[in-house]
């Protein structure tokens, strides 16, 4: 996790995110969204080939956390197929940047 030069908060997962890291993911974006409230929370999946069904939900779920705590979140770089899961959890399609589907 990381802030950038204009106050947004990355949060920057690496590798596969699967059964073992879903707690830690859950946990620093409800954190993140709930307790920091940053006007962006930038979610950045440029270094993840794959999110399991859980973590895909977890992502969906901090967009609507997001939006009720006037946070907005975006997800940057999901691969194509990420990109396609999320958007089918819910995640609205301009919420997802510099996805190639």
């Amino acid at each position: 996790m990381r802030t950038g030069a204009d106050g947004s908060v990355v949060i920057a997962p690496h590798g596969e995110v699967g059964d073992d890291q879903t707690a830690e993911l859950r946990r620093a974006l409800v954190h993140t969204v709930r307790k920091i409230r940053p006007l962006r929370l930038i979610v950045d999946l440029s270094d993840v080939p794959e999110l399991d069904p859980v973590n895909v939900g977890s992502v969906a779920a901090a967009c609507a956390l997001g939006d009720d705590h006037h946070v907005t979140v975006f997800v940057d770089n999901p691969r194509a197929a990420v990109a396609r899961r999320l958007e089918a959890a819910g995640v609205p399609h301009q919420r997802l940047r510099s996805a190639a589907f």
